[in-house]
């Protein structure tokens, strides 16, 4: 079994000396841990090591973990794919929807979040490599979906989330993020209010640290290999 502490401990360090490198403070830098597959129990752990967001990419195993951990001050962001029939148990379950791309998902998530919880926090998913087979709207169609959700009741547009392509060296990362750093800049020049730009993983957080990230989304690295599915 992993010691989760130690492993927080360790993300954390690399955080540091990232942000060393790139002279940024590592307090700005926001750890999501990946509980895809993980038992309640390990968040239950890692939540007491004071880790408190939590990403899944599935809502009914979400939706199970909520209910075991209702006694836990938790923040659930959602970042799987979102399908139009799913909008709902996102709207009511979760803080964060992280996996936007496309309009009809912002116009399900506003309609369907109930009016007496806090608005539901957006990241548009950015495709910043053009890859077919992946989620997320092209660089292009970012700022008309950003316009959207900045007018929607119930959403507030946050910022960006991406998943570059598999890098074959440190230099291809490192370009993807800086893609995925200008643009987030452009939306800020327009006057969109931005503060979280998602982007990195247990691989590869280190480039994106150095390229602007905000909020590293971290599961092999803090909770060790997922069980099979």
């Amino acid at each position: 079994m992993n010691d989760l502490n130690v492993n927080l401990e360790n993300v954390n360090s690399r955080i540091a000396r990232a942000c060393k490198k790139a002279g940024r403070r590592a307090e700005d830098i926001r750890i999501l841990a990946v509980s895809k597959r993980q038992a309640s129990s390990r968040i239950r752990e890692l939540r007491a090591n004071g880790q408190k967001a939590f990403g899944e990419n599935y809502v009914q195993e979400a939706v199970l973990k909520q209910r075991d951990l209702t006694d836990l001050e938790i923040e659930w962001h959602f970042i799987g794919p979102l399908q139009s029939n799913k909008t709902a148990l996102v709207a009511r379950h979760f803080q964060w929807v992280q996996s936007v791309d496309r309009a009809n998902v912002l116009q399900r998530l506003s309609s369907q979040k109930p009016e007496n919880l806090p608005d539901l926090n957006i990241c548009l998913q950015v495709n910043i490599d053009r890859e077919q087979q992946k989620s997320g709207a092209l660089p292009e169609e970012i700022p008309g979906l950003a316009q959207l959700a900045t007018n929607m009741r119930g959403l507030r547009l946050r910022g960006l989330m991406a998943i570059p392509r598999a890098a074959a060296s440190e230099g291809e990362a490192l370009q993807s993020f800086t893609n995925m750093y200008r643009l987030f800049q452009q939306l800020q020049a327009e006057g969109m209010k931005l503060d979280t730009l998602s982007m990195g993983m247990s691989a590869d957080l280190e480039q994106a640290v150095l390229a602007g990230s905000t909020m590293v989304r971290v599961g092999t690295d803090l909770f060790g290999p997922r069980t099979p599915a």
